[in-house]
C-alpha cells in the first residue's frame, strides 16, 4: 500500500469518472437513456472512499477499519439503489458497471507506471466488495419497488370489483330459482368471487413477504353459523353440493373475515380438484380446548410428493396447472389458521378422498 497510489487516484478521479461514463455510454444499454451517470450516482463517493483505503497515511485502528467498512457498504448500497430506480437497468448492466469501472481505474493509474501488487488487490477487493453490496441493495429495492407497485394495484382494483359483486349479489337474491338468468348471474358471482379473493391473496401474500402480519380483528364468533353462511354462498355459484355435518353449538374467539376465507379457499378446492357432482362435506366436532371443522371431497388422491409443497406460496401441484390462480390459497389459509393459535393439515389416500382439517383453540391463546 503506498501513497503513490492514493495520490495518482485523487488527482485523476474526474478523468476516471469520464473514461469511464463514455465507455458505460458505448457499452451498457440502459445507459442510453440517462441525462447523467455521474451526477447523479454514488461512484464518485466511492473513488473517495477508495482514496482513503489506499493511503497509509490513515492510522488503521479497528474503530477505523469498522468505520470505513461501514461507509463503503452505504455507498454500494446507495449505487445499487439509484440503479433499480431506473426502468431499463437489471442487475447484470450494474454489476458490468463496476467491471468497467475497474478497467478503467488500471488504465488511468498505471499510464505512468505499474500498480503494486498490494494496491492491486486493495482496489479489486474494494470494487468487489462494492459490487456485492451495490447487487443486494438492487435486489432489495427492485423488490420493494414490485411490491409496493403490486399493492397499489390490487388496492385500487378492489373499489369497482367490490361495487359489481354486490350489484350481482343483488340481482342474484331476486330472481326467481326457474330463472334462465340465474345460472348467469351465478357464474358471475363465482368469477367475480375469484378474482376478489386471487386480488386479496396478493395483498396478504405481500406483506407477509415484507415480514409485516396479517391484519387480524378477533371477536367472538359461533362458529356453525360461519360455516352455514360460507355453505349458503357457496351454493349460489356451485350448487347444491355442500353437506354441513354438526350436533351441537360450537364458539370461538376468531376472524370471522378471515376464517370465512380459508373455509371458502378449502371448500371451493374441494369443488375444483374432487369428483364431480359428489357432496363435499364440512364436519365439525369439538373438545374441550379446541373446534375442529374437516372438509372432504371425493376424486383422486393428493400424492404424496404434492403434499410436501401443498402450503408453499407460489408453488402448485401438477394437477392444479390448469386451474386459475396463484398458487397462494393454501399458503394464506395455513398462515390464516397459525395466526389463529391454530392448525391446517392435510390427508389424502386411494379410496378415501381428500380431506383439508382446520383446528382452532376455543379460546385464542
Amino acid at each position: 500500500m503506498s501513497n503513490q497510489a492514493s495520490d495518482r487516484l485523487k488527482q485523476n478521479s474526474e478523468k476516471i469518472m469520464r473514461v469511464w461514463e463514455k465507455r458505460a455510454r458505448d457499452e451498457v444499454g440502459a445507459s442510453t437513456h440517462q441525462n447523467s451517470l455521474v451526477l447523479q450516482n454514488s461512484l464518485p463517493l466511492y473513488l473517495n472512499q477508495l482514496v482513503d483505503e489506499l493511503s497509509n497515511r490513515i492510522v488503521r485502528t479497528p474503530g477505523r477499519i469498522t468505520a470505513d467498512e461501514v461507509e463503503s457498504t452505504r455507498i454500494g448500497k446507495l449505487h445499487g439503489h439509484e440503479r433499480a430506480g431506473y426502468a431499463d437497468y437489471s442487475i447484470s448492466e450494474l454489476i458490468f458497471e463496476y467491471q468497467l469501472l475497474r478497467q478503467v481505474i488500471f488504465q488511468v493509474l498505471e499510464e505512468e507506471a505499474p500498480l503494486g501488487v498490494e494496491d492491486r488487490d486493495i482496489i479489486i477487493g474494494s470494487i468487489e466488495q462494492a459490487v456485492n453490496d451495490a447487487a443486494t441493495q438492487f435486489s432489495e429495492t427492485l423488490r420493494d419497488i414490485q411490491e409496493l407497485f403490486m399493492v397499489t394495484l390490487t388496492h385500487d382494483l378492489r373499489n369497482p370489483i367490490n361495487v359489481v359483486k354486490m350489484g350481482t349479489q343483488l340481482t342474484l337474491r331476486r330472481l326467481e330459482r326457474g330463472d334462465s338468468h340465474v345460472d348467469v348471474a351465478a357464474r358471475m358471482l363465482s368469477a367475480i368471487n375469484r378474482l376478489d379473493s386471487m386480488i386479496q391473496n396478493l395483498l396478504d401474500a405481500s406483506r407477509l413477504r415484507a415480514g409485516q402480519s396479517l391484519k387480524i380483528e378477533f371477536e367472538e364468533c359461533d362458529f356453525v353459523m360461519l360455516v352455514q353462511e360460507v355453505v349458503e354462498d357457496l351454493s349460489f355459484a356451485y350448487g347444491e353440493r355442500f353437506v354441513v355435518v354438526s350436533n351441537s353449538d360450537m364458539r370461538t374467539v376468531c376472524s370471522r373475515k378471515e376464517i370465512r376465507r380459508v373455509i371458502e379457499n378449502l371448500a371451493v378446492n374441494a369443488v375444483k380438484y374432487g369428483s364431480a357432482s359428489t357432496p363435499i362435506t364440512l364436519t365439525l366436532q369439538q373438545t374441550e380446548t379446541q373446534i375442529s371443522l374437516t372438509i372432504h371431497n371425493e376424486g383422486e388422491p393428493i400424492a404424496l410428493d404434492a403434499q410436501s409443497i401443498l402450503f408453499q406460496q407460489f408453488r402448485r401441484t401438477i394437477s392444479a396447472e390448469e386451474q386459475t390462480g396463484w398458487g397462494l390459497g393454501l399458503f394464506l389459509a395455513k398462515s390464516i389458521t397459525e395466526a389463529h393459535k391454530g392448525t391446517l393439515a392435510v390427508e389424502s389416500a386411494e379410496g378415501k378422498g381428500t380431506s383439508f382439517i382446520i383446528n382452532l383453540p376455543k379460546v385464542l391463546l
